[in-house]
C-alpha cells in the first residue's frame, strides 16, 4: 500500500471518529432556568411550591433528591408541611438556600456563573426546580429514627438571610422525634470557599438502640435530552472509590446499582458543575444508585456504630457545589481534583489543562492562551511533522515511476506489489514514515479535543469580536429562521468557514494521488470536516484553525527545503 492510500485511510479513520464524536456527543446547549425568587424563599415557600414553576428547561447543572427509603425510588414528595423557614446564606462566592423541613439544599446559586452568556441573564443554578425536595438530604437507610424522611427542624437564628462576606459562619438545625431521638445538623459556611462543613449528631433519647445506617443523597434530573448531552461530556453519578474516579451511566444503574469499597467522596456531575459529600476520612461506605422517573440518585451509604439509648454520635462530612475548575479544586486538601476527569486521555489532557490554564494566568483570554498551546504542541512535534512532510515530497518524486510499474503491470498483483517495493527500496523511502507520525499524534489531538470541550475554563469565555462564547459554536449574526445541519442560533459560522478554507488549501498542497477516485475523495474531505465542524464549539474550531495554519507553514518550508 503506497503512501497517499496510508494516507487516506489515517484521514478517513479520523474522520469517521470525528462523525461518531458529532452524532453521539452533540454539544449540550445552554439553558436558561432562572432560580426562584429571594422573596419568595424568605417567605417560606413550601418546596412543593418551589417545584411547580413555570419552568421547563433544565439548567447544564442538575441536581435534586428523591425519597430515601430504599423501598422508594421515585422523587415524589412527602405530604405537605408549611410551617417552616428557608434559610439563606450570601457569601462572596455564592447564595445558597436551606430548608428546615428536612434542611436540605433548596438552591445554590453561583455568584462567578451565569446561566447564559447574555448581560440580563440570571445566577448558575445548581439545584434545578424539577427536583422538588432539593438535595444533600439525610436519612436513615432503614428507617429506625421515625420522622427523619418528613422532619421539620429549627435553625438556630433568628432571621431568615444572612450575609458572609469574611470568616466563617455556623448555623444548627436541631429536630426531634416522639421516641426521644434528637437529631443536629450543624453547618459551617466559609466565605472564601465552596467547601460546607456538615456535622450530624445523633442522640438517643429513646428506650431502644439505634443500629441503621445514614444516607446522604445527591440526585440529578437526567432524561432524553442531557443523555445525549452526557455521551461526551459525562453527565450523572460519580465516585472516587477504592482510590479509583468512577462514573456510573444512569442507564447501566439496572445493571450495577451498589459499589462498595473505600469512598473519599461521592457526587453527581454535570458538564461543568457538581454536588460532593465527602466523609471527614475515606471509610468504607457504599453507594446505592436508582434511576426512575428523569431523576438519577447517588446515595452514600455510610453504616453507624450502634447507638444505646443515653448515647450520642456524631459523623462529619464536607459537602461541595460549585464549578468543576482543576486550578481551584486543586487548591483543597482532599481529592475532588480527580473529578477532573477526560476518560482514555486524562494522562494527556490534564497537562494540556494546566499548561492553558497557565498561559491564561499571563495573558487573560483563554483565545489567545489556545493559540498559544496550539503552537506549543506544534513545536513539540516539529520533527515528527517535518519527518512525514519530507516523507510525502519523496513519494511525489517517485509516483510517476510508480504510475509506470502499476500500468505495465495492471493484470499481475503481485509482480506489481514487487517492483513498488523494490522501487521503495531503490530510492529508500518509507510509504509508513509518512503516515506514522500522524498517528502518533492523534492521542494528542483527540485529548486537546477532549479537554477543551469539557473545560469549564471556556464556558461563556469571550476571544475578540462576534466569539463571545469559546464553548459555543461561532455565529455572526442571529437569523430568525434555521439552516440545515446547524444548531440554533442560525448564523455565518466565520471561523469554521475559516478552517474549512484552511484544510483546502492545506489539500491543494499535498501531493495528489496516484488513484483519481482516492483524488476526489480527498478534495471532497474540506467540505467535509467544514460541515461536520458547524456545531462544534468555537474554541475547538480555533485549534483546529491554527493548527492548520502552521501545518500549510510547515509543509511549505518542507517542500522547499527537500524539493
Amino acid at each position: 500500500m503506497d503512501e497517499q492510500k496510508r494516507l487516506l485511510l489515517a484521514v478517513v479513520l479520523s474522520v469517521v471518529v470525528l462523525v461518531g464524536y458529532q452524532y453521539f456527543f452533540t454539544a449540550p446547549p445552554e439553558f436558561n432556568n432562572p432560580s426562584q425568587e429571594v422573596q419568595n424563599r424568605e417567605a417560606g415557600q413550601s418546596n412543593n411550591q418551589a417545584g411547580t414553576a413555570n419552568n421547563p428547561n433544565v439548567s447544564d447543572y442538575t441536581s435534586g433528591t428523591g425519597n430515601q427509603n430504599q423501598t422508594a425510588q421515585s422523587n415524589q414528595p412527602k405530604p405537605e408541611v408549611t410551617d417552616y423557614r428557608t434559610i439563606l446564606v450570601s457569601t462572596p462566592l455564592y447564595e445558597i438556600a436551606i430548608s428546615e423541613h428536612m434542611a436540605t439544599v433548596n438552591s445554590f446559586s453561583l455568584k462567578g456563573y451565569k446561566e447564559t452568556n447574555q448581560q440580563d441573564s440570571p445566577l448558575k443554578q445548581l439545584v434545578p426546580e424539577q427536583l422538588v425536595n432539593g438535595t444533600l438530604s439525610f436519612n436513615m437507610e432503614g428507617g429506625t429514627i421515625q420522622g427523619l424522611d418528613n422532619a421539620v427542624y429549627s435553625a438556630g437564628i433568628d432571621t431568615s438571610a444572612l450575609s458572609l462576606n469574611q470568616g466563617e459562619k455556623t448555623i444548627v438545625f436541631s429536630w426531634m422525634n416522639p421516641q426521644g431521638i434528637s437529631v443536629k445538623k450543624i453547618f459551617t459556611f466559609r466565605a472564601d470557599s465552596f467547601l460546607i462543613d456538615c456535622n450530624i449528631l445523633i442522640q438517643n433519647g429513646s428506650g431502644m438502640p439505634v443500629n441503621d445506617a445514614i444516607v446522604i443523597s445527591m440526585p440529578g434530573f437526567y432524561n432524553d435530552e442531557i443523555k445525549k448531552q452526557s455521551r461526551f461530556a459525562f453527565q450523572g453519578p460519580i465516585a472516587f472509590i477504592n482510590d479509583k474516579y468512577q462514573d456510573i451511566a444512569p442507564d447501566d444503574i439496572e445493571d450495577q446499582d451498589t459499589f462498595n469499597g473505600t469512598i473519599d467522596w461521592a457526587g453527581y456531575t454535570s458538564q461543568y458543575f457538581m454536588t460532593a459529600v465527602l466523609p471527614k476520612e475515606a471509610i468504607k461506605a457504599t453507594l446505592k444508585l436508582s434511576y426512575a422517573n428523569d431523576i438519577a440518585t447517588n446515595r452514600f451509604v455510610q453504616k453507624m456504630d450502634r447507638l444505646d439509648p443515653g448515647k450520642q454520635g456524631q459523623y462529619d462530612y464536607t459537602y461541595y457545589m460549585g464549578p468543576k475548575s482543576y486550578k481551584l479544586l486543586s487548591t483543597y486538601d482532599n481529592k475532588l481534583a480527580k473529578a477532573i476527569n477526560f476518560g482514555w486521555f486524562d494522562i494527556i489532557a490534564k497537562p494540556l489543562l494546566i499548561t492553558m490554564n497557565t498561559i491564561h494566568d499571563f495573558i487573560p483570554n483563554y483565545g489567545i492562551a489556545i493559540i498559544l498551546l496550539t503552537i506549543l504542541i506544534k513545536l513539540v512535534f516539529w520533527p515528527l511533522g517535518t519527518k512525514s512532510y519530507k516523507s510525502m515530497n519523496e513519494m511525489k518524486k517517485v509516483q510517476p515511476l510508480m504510475m509506470k510499474l502499476r500500468e505495465k503491470y495492471k493484470d499481475d498483483k503481485q509482480r506489481m506489489n514487487q517492483e513498488v517495493m523494490g522501487l521503495y527500496k531503490t530510492y529508500k523511502v518509507n510509504p509508513a514514515s509518512g503516515c506514522l507520525p500522524l498517528l502518533v499524534q492523534m492521542p494528542i489531538f483527540f485529548a486537546l479535543y477532549r479537554m477543551l470541550y469539557q473545560a469549564i475554563e471556556l464556558r461563556h469565555a469571550p476571544f475578540f469580536g462576534w466569539i463571545a462564547d469559546l464553548s459555543a459554536p461561532d455565529r455572526l449574526f442571529s437569523f430568525n429562521f434555521s439552516i440545515p445541519m446547524m444548531d440554533a442560533p442560525a448564523g455565518i459560522p466565520v471561523l469554521t468557514l475559516l478552517m474549512g478554507a484552511s484544510f483546502l488549501l492545506q489539500q491543494k498542497m499535498t501531493p495528489t494521488a496516484g488513484d483519481p477516485m482516492q483524488a476526489k475523495m480527498m478534495m471532497l474531505m474540506p467540505i467535509f470536516m467544514t460541515v461536520l465542524f458547524i456545531n462544534f464549539p468555537a474554541g475547538l474550531v480555533l485549534y483546529m484553525f491554527i493548527n492548520n495554519i502552521i501545518s500549510m507553514g510547515q509543509q511549505y518550508y518542507t517542500q522547499k527545503k527537500f524539493s
